[in-house]
């Protein structure tokens, strides 16, 4: 059976309603769910980081042993070699042993400047890494704290906001598709979710400009969808949100 124009109105003011107190619901968690969120990635963040650094502190230690080794290696050829000079036959044989000690001798200066480096990094790197290692613990401090909170508000709210999501579809059934979508796209565009709206003190209560006193009588006449000038929202008259607002209480 077709609805009639009034019937069309009571539908989408009921919905608006049920949506309204949705919208109180979740204003109540206010910015807490992203703020969770927020902290969230911050952890994340900071345990990747604080493994990229541990990893980078690991292939240090690593690169210290590998050049004390390099100076074992070098220290055990400098003996070999000044074991040979006093062997050797003629100068070509003692220069040769004698660049080779050389030679060996530098590859220990290289190590041994390249460890100091290691080791600056190494004092450097963790010193970042334990800053990383108290900004997580705060941080994860702070999530506890802003997960109970969501948590407690949660629980006090989820059964009424359930309740009323379930109104609000079992609403929708009472308003055809394209009005629907009016509203949808309305109530998306809008601050503060107000697709449907009602006079008040002669004005739009969804953008406060004036309504016409004919507009107004065709308002309250409902035999038409008329919708503000100025917002495009859809306007009931007040009579009728006061009577569905009682229904719904």
């Amino acid at each position: 059976m077709e609805q009639t124009v009034e019937q069309k109105l009571k539908a989408l003011y009921e919905l608006q309603t049920i949506h309204t107190k949705i919208d109180k619901i979740r204003q109540i968690r206010g910015e807490l769910p992203m703020e969770v969120a927020d902290l969230e990635d911050d952890v994340a963040g900071l345990e990747t980081r604080i493994q990229k650094i541990k990893g980078e502190l690991d292939d240090l230690e690593d690169d210290i042993v590998t050049r004390k080794n390099l100076i074992k290696e070098a220290q055990t050829n400098i003996k070999k070699y000044e074991a040979q000079l006093n062997e050797v036959k003629n100068n070509r044989e003692y220069d040769a042993i004698t660049k080779e000690v050389e030679i060996q001798g530098l590859d220990i200066q290289v190590s041994e400047k390249k460890i100091r480096e290691y080791g600056f990094e190494i004092v450097t790197k963790t010193q970042v890494y334990e800053k990383a290692l108290a900004d997580l613990e705060t941080r994860k401090s702070d999530l506890d704290v802003k997960k109970e909170e969501l948590g407690t508000i949660t629980a006090e709210t989820e059964k009424e906001e359930n309740d009323l999501i379930s109104q609000a579809d079992k609403a929708k059934g009472n308003i055809e598709e394209r009005l629907l979508f009016a509203y949808n796209r309305l109530r998306n565009n809008a601050k503060n979710g107000l697709a449907v709206v009602t006079i008040q003190r002669d004005s739009c209560s969804g953008c406060f400009n004036q309504i016409p006193p004919q507009r107004q009588s065709d308002i309250r006449q409902r035999k038409k969808v008329i919708v503000c000038e100025h917002c495009g929202r859809i306007l009931v008259d007040e009579h009728m949100a006061m009577e569905i607002e009682a229904e719904l209480t």
